[in-house]
């Protein structure tokens, strides 16, 4: 690990807290030009809780790196009562220029390569230090910001159970969860290369926010991101109170869903080939057996119904109209009683 080059580009004082902005080096090009992560701090003089926000592992996913842009001049102008806030806004600036999910240069997913491995690929070389420089500081919590399809609702995702010796932690991870605003959802793919479900591993509380869409920075999704952060930031103590929590209108129309962790669901597929004529918006609650999608062949004629299997909400359409056998054609938040 290289965080003793952390050399900061400038800092922000004032009486209260100071401000750090600062490159962590993670590899020199072919060309000796060295490539690096931007990291964020902003400490309080007054002890207290640590929290961490990271955005853009996934390079095509810009929305986070944004909404923690705007945390952060919320902050130094605001104050911070206590404790400390980290960022990296930037986790993969590879895939960033290129437009491309994966580490393009290896074109590997660094949210597939945690907790990392110092003489390993170049997305573990690049975990590793992130996953150490963030273990460190001890945090009381870690929000990993994601964006999911074009058309999609934000919603907190929390890793499965890792089991009675994680029994703690994961207590306090689905507690933070509730107090994001979101929907909560149950990933139900065991991730365990993930930074969220390495950090839970290692006692961290962590969630990954899924705030809608990616490619491009959407206002609506970036003032989400900071209401659900705000309201972390208030629960936790570290800002003024913000009052009651800043809730997703969903959970608003729908209060039922308040206290209930859904399960992700890509299910039912599509079954045959043609064009999607979707039924159904991002966050309509869809009840077992409902039509929420239709697929027509090249002619116009009528191959599919898409039939819900359970009670859901949606959380999002595919990113395509195209279908073919196999494909994913929307995500649900399954509701079990």
């Amino acid at each position: 690990m290289r965080i003793r080059r952390l050399k900061p580009s400038h800092r922000i004082r004032n009486k209260s807290q100071k401000a750090r902005y600062s490159f962590l080096k993670i590899f020199t090009g072919s060309d000796l030009s060295r490539r690096h992560l931007p990291v964020m701090e902003i400490k309080s003089v007054n002890p207290g809780p640590v929290l961490w926000l990271t955005g853009c592992s996934h390079g095509d996913e810009v929305g986070g790196m944004v909404i923690i842009q705007e945390i952060f001049k919320r902050i130094n102008k605001k104050g911070l009562l206590k404790g400390s806030l980290y960022a990296f806004p930037l986790m993969n600036p590879i895939g960033f220029d290129n437009v491309s999910r994966d580490i393009t240069l290896s074109e590997e997913d660094l949210n597939r390569a945690f907790p990392g491995d110092k003489e390993g690929s170049l997305a573990q070389r690049i975990a590793y230090q992130i996953f150490n420089h963030i273990k460190e500081t001890k945090p009381d919590l870690v929000l990993d910001l994601h964006n999911d399809w074009i058309n999609s609702i934000p919603h907190t995702l929390i890793d499965m159970d890792l089991g009675p010796e994680h029994k703690d932690v994961y207590e306090k991870t689905k507690s933070f969860a509730r107090k994001t605003g979101f929907l909560v959802v149950l990933d139900m793919d065991d991730l365990k290369t993930a930074l969220s479900y390495n950090l839970i591993k290692n006692k961290i509380p962590a969630l990954t926010l899924e705030i809608g869409e990616p490619y491009v920075v959407n206002e609506t999704d970036v003032d989400s991101g900071v209401d659900c952060i705000l309201n972390i930031l208030s629960e936790m103590g570290m800002i003024e109170p913000i009052g009651e929590l800043v809730k997703h209108p969903i959970l608003i129309k729908e209060p039922e869903l308040n206290d209930k962790i859904l399960k992700f669901s890509s299910k039912p597929v599509s079954s045959s080939s043609g064009i999607i004529r979707f039924l159904s918006e991002p966050g309509d609650v869809v009840i077992k057996g409902q039509p929420v999608a239709r697929i027509y062949n090249s002619f116009g004629k009528l191959q599919e119904n898409v039939v819900t299997l359970k009670k859901a909400v949606v959380l999002g359409h595919s990113d395509s109209s195209v279908a073919f056998p196999g494909a994913a054609v929307m995500s649900f938040g399954v509701i079990e009683d």
